[in-house]
């Protein structure tokens, strides 16, 4: 913490009234972070540090778990803290595709834009509560120490314990925030912008699809806009950092141009060669040599020395080359990180490090510093992948697969052969090796505890109701958190029960009325 216990105490004492000055540095010191625009600029800080020492060393990449409810991005901190002692590069994320699927008024929505905008900027504000209140529960867990070690008489304890509150390590950490596509024209994404830096977002995530045909990223029926349409929302979202202060505010540019075969609009070239032109090069269409060619209704445009009649679809939308993908991924990210963004985003059809090493080579050859946030995303087939990509590297190398079929390599019968094993321990490098070989700063994955969320319930349904009744909750859930020592056992402390009876005893001294007394059956959770 940037102010001291003792030195909180000794600022407290300066006020007038009648209050405990070492109390009040408790509650100042249980809440750092008076604003949303305090956390944005705190962690900003940290990403951009992050982002220098991944420069310097790629195995200090950083990831992330997306997260949908407060709480849960509130107990991945707490976990994080706990097993690993250390909150250093390890951030969160938040999916629009989350948002959609388990936050909109409508109901599930699919990831196309359809929930409402404002719930972003509310998730953010909620998932900082959350991590705010992680805080305040953990000191208040230490002031409860200090005390006790104090009435013991016990120097040497009372000395580790302020060290300890001295060195305090928030449970605030970044959170990269997905905007899809800016929810609309650039002053909509201004704003929207504006409301989730606010809410304390340091780093937004923003797409080069057109807004009113969003498509999720793994999903078909992909349109992109041209590239000066994209870096003026890539500006909305900077003026909107720097209007508020946020001077080291990250924006990651991510293309989707890998997997979308189509555009709304022909780009608006104003010389041959230029970014419009480059554009407009990659459309599939028929040269034009003759004006007995054009058909009422026809566009035709003059690219890379030609005239030619895109292709048009009956909804209006032009499509691309077949096979022009890369190339417009490369195209993409040199424009972005040259017009104003921080990092890049490429969207892939499978996890493959060769694949976006391909393509990172390629725009690294401009800038140098090129560096990726990769979406390790569930809608792949991680097993079947993986164990493909071994499939054929067996098979290019000479080594005799005929044990396996090629059309089944996802069956239970495999999970303990050696190709499944050799596939496995590809999964688990993934990250490292992809951000040594491919330029990835920062890995996440999009909605992991939407699928934990599941399973869990799917195990506890399936025994609750079913032949184990009660066992079920207790074996599954709760022997697991105490044997575990997660601290959701004692879920009314976890709620904040003690910091609101340890208050009540600040405002109100001996008269205050309690909740943690003899009688709460939490106290059965002390014992061993």
């Amino acid at each position: 913490m940037s102010l001291k216990y003792q030195e909180a105490i000794q600022e407290a004492g300066k006020a007038q009234g009648l209050f405990n000055p070492e109390y009040a540095a408790r509650i100042r010191l249980q809440n750092r972070f008076k604003t949303g625009l305090d956390i944005a600029k705190y962690t900003a800080g940290i990403m951009r540090r992050d982002m220098a020492a991944y420069d310097n060393d790629t195995s200090k990449y950083t990831q992330s778990l997306g997260c949908w409810h407060g709480f849960v991005a509130q107990q991945k901190l707490i976990s994080i803290k706990k097993h690993f002692q250390s909150t250093e590069r390890r951030y969160l994320y938040l999916s629009g595709w989350m948002v959609a699927g388990t936050r909109s008024k409508f109901g599930p929505l699919t990831d196309q834009s359809m929930h409402e905008k404002t719930v972003v900027a509310d998730l953010i504000e909620e998932i900082y509560t959350f991590l705010k209140q992680a805080d305040a529960r953990e000191l208040d867990l230490l002031f409860v120490e200090l005390d006790k070690a104090r009435e013991a008489g016990d120097k040497a304890k009372e000395t580790e314990i302020l060290g300890k509150i001295d060195n305090f390590q928030t449970h605030i950490v970044p959170i990269i925030a997905d905007i899809d596509a800016g929810f609309g024209n650039v002053e909509a994404t201004y704003l929207l912008a504006k409301k989730m830096i606010e809410a304390g977002a340091c780093a937004i995530q923003i797409e080069n699809q057109v807004a009113d045909e969003k498509q999720c990223g793994h999903q078909d029926g992909k349109v992109t806009i041209p590239h000066d349409d994209f870096i003026a929302k890539i500006n909305a979202v900077r003026y909107a950092f720097l209007e508020l202060g946020v001077d080291d505010g990250v924006i990651v540019a991510r293309t989707d141009s890998l997997g979308a075969g189509l555009t709304k609009q022909i780009a608006v070239s104003r010389e041959e060669g230029d970014i419009g032109d480059r554009y407009n090069s990659f459309l599939d269409g028929e040269e034009v040599t003759d004006l007995s060619q054009i058909k009422p209704g026809d566009v035709v445009v003059k690219t890379a020395g030609k005239i030619i009649r895109p292709s048009k679809l009956a909804s209006g939308l032009f499509q691309f080359k077949k096979g022009s993908g890369i190339d417009r991924v490369v195209m993409d990210c040199i424009h972005s990180l040259q017009n104003g963004a921080d990092l890049l985003w490429i969207e892939t059809e499978k996890p493959h490090v060769e694949q976006i090493a391909g393509m990172m080579d390629k725009i690294r050859e401009v800038i140098p510093n090129a560096k990726l946030v990769y979406n390790n995303s569930p809608s792949f087939n991680w097993t079947l992948n993986f164990r493909k990509q071994v499939f054929e590297e067996w098979k290019n190398a000479g080594k005799d697969v005929s044990a396996y079929d090629e059309n089944k390599l996802m069956s239970v019968d495999y999970d303990n052969s050696e190709l499944a094993a050799a596939a496995d321990e590809k999964i688990r490098t993934f990250q490292k090796d992809a951000s040594a070989r491919a330029g990835i700063f920062h890995h996440l994955i999009t909605l992991p505890t939407y699928h934990t969320a599941a399973l869990s319930t799917d195990d506890l349904a399936k025994g609750y109701f079913g032949d184990l009744g009660m066992l079920a909750y207790v074996a599954g859930v709760q022997r697991r958190e105490i044997r575990n020592g997660l601290a959701t056992v004692k879920h009314q402390n976890m709620a904040g029960s003690d910091i609101g009876d340890h208050h009540t005893e600040y405002f109100a001294g001996e008269a205050a009325l309690k909740a943690a007394g003899k009688d709460n059956t939490m106290n059965q959770f002390d014992a061993h």
